[in-house]
This record gives structure tokens, sequence and C-alpha cells, in this order.
């Protein structure tokens, strides 16, 4: 999760819930995401609540050898708060950071108390993330058997110099090893993520790490533009002019480069910045996301949101632990969404997925301004949805400012 937290009302020590909030919950899938705050060494591009064994000292609330602990009990307190309902697990999603600097058997009990406490959909999609050089094949197959069925890793490049410029540490070699593990593990739905953008990347570049990860035939794609957020190395590194800002002529020509690859690879765009081979291979927890769903976020900085009530954990992991410890939420403030802003999310997040938005949603000055869009190339009327063209998706920053006047 992102390190900046939003304002809003302050969460109640005990994290209940407004009662509207729980109504019909049960009906509506759930998913909960578990965010591991640790890493190796801090990317320069990176602004998420993550922390390097340096920055937290030894023996200071989460640490890597008590996380899972203190995990599991925000766990036990979310079915408290969502009391009694029948809210078996679609989605589990473990994020960080990187999840499997933890001991894989401190992953397999993280799921375990979500099995435990909410139980798991029969076909639940069950996630980690991690980096290349971050597991063994035995750490996968312990994951494996624990029940996880889905490992995204993060790849990034496939360019050592391009890596350095992340900040990336791994071989970009090894990433052709960890899939074929995971292929031997057992996990059938195996995930690559990239950047594209990064300063100094040429066309080439880029093409060579698609080539890369259709290589190792993953099931998912993710490819997202490189953003310099405020407050990074890299942001400072381009403000002081070592390095150039991303050109936006020249991240569309990567995007453009990336679908037609990854299409003709065989894996079809469901969001846009994702693809997959199979719709059983789309990312079902983002979804949730996207979609407006429930979930409920664990861990220092995690954002969660049940029946439009959206709220988000203290930020540093001592802070997350030690409240937990004294028996209170780790929630530090919440805010109700309102109608008109619930409807506003869902064009902004709808409108991003391939089966698009229902017009019903816009009001009456986004209704007018399809008619436009379309002529322009930037949208296509379906059977009750719009959707994006793919000169769309390269806009799609504009076109929601035009159905959102």
């Amino acid at each position: 999760m992102p390190s900046a937290l939003p304002p809003g009302d302050p969460a109640p020590i005990s994290g209940e819930l407004p009662e509207a909030a729980l109504e019909g919950v049960e009906r509506q899938p759930f998913g909960i995401y578990v965010h591991v705050p640790f890493c190796t060494v801090r990317c320069g591009y990176c602004d998420f609540n993550t922390y390097t064994a340096d920055e937290l000292g030894p023996g200071r609330g989460a640490s890597r050898a008590t996380y899972a602990t203190v995990a599991i009990t925000e766990i036990r307190q979310a079915r408290q708060v969502l009391g009694a309902a029948d809210l078996p697990v679609q989605a589990v999603f473990l994020g960080g950071g990187t999840p499997t600097l933890l001991p894989p058997d401190q992953l397999t009990g993280i799921l375990a108390a979500v099995r435990s406490e909410f139980g798991l959909a029969h076909d639940a999609e069950v996630t980690t993330e991690a980096n290349p050089d971050s597991v063994t094949l035995r750490d996968l197959e312990v994951l494996r058997e624990g029940g996880f069925t889905r490992v995204s890793f993060g790849m990034q490049s496939a360019v050592p110099r391009v890596l350095a410029t992340l900040d990336r540490t791994h071989d970009p070699l090894r990433v052709p090893t960890v899939v074929e593990w995971a292929r031997a593990a057992g996990f059938d739905e195996v995930s690559l993520d990239l950047i594209y953008g990064t300063p100094g990347e040429s066309l080439a570049d880029w093409q060579a790490s698609l080539e890369a990860a259709l290589a190792c035939a993953p099931d998912h794609v993710s490819a997202y533009a490189l953003i310099v957020e405020d407050g990074t190395a890299l942001a400072r590194r381009v403000r002081r002019g070592e390095l150039p800002a991303p050109d936006d002529d020249d991240l569309a020509d990567k995007y453009l480069l990336a679908d037609d690859l990854l299409t003709a690879d065989g894996l079809e765009w469901y969001e846009i910045s994702n693809w997959a081979r199979r719709e059983r291979s789309r990312c079902r927890h983002n979804l949730l996301y996207w979609t407006g769903g429930n979930w409920w976020g664990v861990g220092p900085g995690a954002h969660s949101h049940v029946g439009g009530v959206r709220w988000w954990n203290v930020k540093h992991p001592t802070a997350y632990a030690d409240r937990l410890a004294a028996g209170v939420s780790p929630a530090l403030a919440r805010e109700t969404l309102a109608g008109e802003t619930r409807r506003v999310e869902r064009v902004l997040l709808e409108l991003r997925l391939a089966s698009g938005l229902e017009p019903s949603v816009l009001d009456e000055p986004g209704r007018d301004a399809v008619g436009g869009l379309v002529r322009r190339g930037l949208v296509v009327e379906r059977p009750g949805r719009l959707v994006l063209t793919r000169e769309g998706r390269l806009l799609a920053d504009a076109v929601v400012r035009e159905l959102l006047p």
C-alpha cells in the first residue's frame, strides 16, 4: 500500500463498523490482503510502506521474526468485527514489500489463520508476491503444499542496467529458473510484473524484457508505466537532472508494443495494465478492488473496504504491533463513502476494465460526452457497456475527465 495515508475521521479503537456497512455483507465477494512491509533494499522508485532491517532495527515491534503472529492477531480481530456473517474468502493476496522474506511456514500460517477464521471458497485464489532472489524451490513447494495457488514474481525488466536504475538487485537470468521452480512445485498460475519507462530504457530494451517474460510462458503479465513518486530517491535524481523524467510519447509506444506482443502470445488485456492467458488467470483479488468489492487489509498502512466504509491502518510496524498487543484496532482513520463518491470511483475503476462501464453510472453531462468519445475512437458502445478502445486505453485519464466533468 502507498506510504501516504489520506485524511479521514478517527477510527474507533474497537474497530467496529456501522451496522449499515455489515448489512448484507455475506452477499458480496470478500477478500483479504496481507501487507508484509519488509524489503532487503529499498528500490529508488518505490513509495510503498516498506522497511529494510536497518530502518526498523532489532526487536522493534513487528520484526520479521514476529510479524506473522502479529498479522494473525489482526485476522482474528477482523473475524470479531465482522461478526457471524458467513464470509468464505474468495481471494487472499500477500503483497509488500517482499512477503517471501518471511519463512514459507510463516506465510502458510497466515493463510491457515484466514482459513480457520473465515474459511476459503472452494476455488479461492491465494497469491503471494515474490522477488526472483527471495525464494528457493523448497520455499515454493512449502507454499503450494500450504494452499497457495498463485505466485507473482517482480521481474520488472530483463536488462541489467535498467534494473540497476530501479535499484533492483536480482539477476534477471534467475527469472526463468524461479518460474520453472514454481511450475515444478505445482503452481498453475504464475504472473510476472514488469515496469516500463525507466530513465534510459530504450524501446529495444523494453522489447527484450517483454520477450524474456514471454519465453517463461506466464499465465498473467502486469505491465505498469513507471511513475516518479514525490519523496522517492528516483524523484530526487530526476529533480537534480541526473536522470530524465519519463516521456509520455515513449510510454505510449512501449504500452502499444506490450499490447502487441502480449496479445500475439495469447494473453488478453482485461485491465489497462494487466493481461491474462485465460479467464481463470485474471487476478481475482485485484478485480475486487476494481469492481468495488469488500476486502480486509491486514498490516501496517493497509487499506480495507467493507460496505461503503474505507479505513487504513497506522503506518509504522511498531505502532501497528503495539496497538494489536494492547487489544485495540490498528485502524488509524476511516471514511464512509457517500453515493457520489462511490459513483465517481466506479467510473474511475470500471472504465479500466475490458468488461467496461455501465452507462447508467454516468450523470447527464457524462452521458452527453459519450457520443464525442465514440466519434473520436476512444470508446465503443457494447450492449449495456462502454469499453475503452486501444487508443482510449492510452488516453484513459482524459476519457475519465470528460465522463466526470
